[in-house]
């Protein structure tokens, strides 16, 4: 039998750290850290709810991160 895949540990990085930013800074700055992927929504936007290790969520207002979340 195969042995069940580790997933890589997630950045040890605060989502709230990027309220408040631009989100193309954001995004740079959640790369940086080592978020395999980073997803820039519009608020109100119909998501599903399956967690993602390694991903960070923004929703994003007139260009501005307005809240983030893992997975």
């Amino acid at each position: 039998m195969a042995p069940i895949p580790t997933p890589p540990a997630e950045p040890q990085d605060s989502p709230d750290g990027y309220v408040g930013l631009d989100a193309a800074s954001a995004e740079r700055i959640a790369r940086e850290r080592g978020w395999s992927t980073v997803r820039s929504l519009p608020p109100g936007t119909i998501i599903t709810m399956e967690y993602r290790v390694g991903r960070l969520n923004f929703e994003v207002r007139n260009g501005r991160v307005t809240r983030a979340w893992k997975g």
